[in-house]
């Protein structure tokens, strides 16, 4: 896994605070809206681009993140990600930063229509 171009926590869409059960919901979540072939499911933004989710990839990122071994690894690049994002002020998507600004993110990152900063 590349820390940052298959960082388990962009996988999932999860800020590197997430839990055990958190991470579990949303990797069920993927799995299932992979399983319907859902066009917002397919893909996912990385500070490298977008990158294919794929089942594989969604179970290999539960497993890294539920491993106390390997979660620490990509912690700090899940950050540093997060922090480019912010940085560029474009929210990461790329944008000249005049984007919809109408949904403000709880403490998990999360927006009311369940969005990351990524997915904007």
């Amino acid at each position: 896994m590349h820390p940052l171009r298959d960082n388990p926590f962009f996988v999932l869409a999860l800020p590197v605070t997430a839990t055990a059960l958190e991470v579990e919901r949303q990797g069920r979540k993927w799995l299932a809206m992979l399983e319907l072939d859902l066009p917002s499911a397919r893909t996912y933004a990385t500070p490298l681009g977008r990158r294919l989710r794929t089942p594989d990839a969604v179970r290999a990122a539960m497993r890294a993140l539920n491993d106390p071994a390997q979660r620490p690894t990509f912690e700090p690049w899940a950050a540093a990600g997060a922090a480019l994002a912010v940085d560029s002020g474009d929210g990461g998507n790329g944008d000249d930063g005049a984007g919809d600004d109408r949904y403000e993110r709880d403490d998990a990152g999360l927006d009311p229509r369940g969005m990351t900063w990524w997915d904007r």
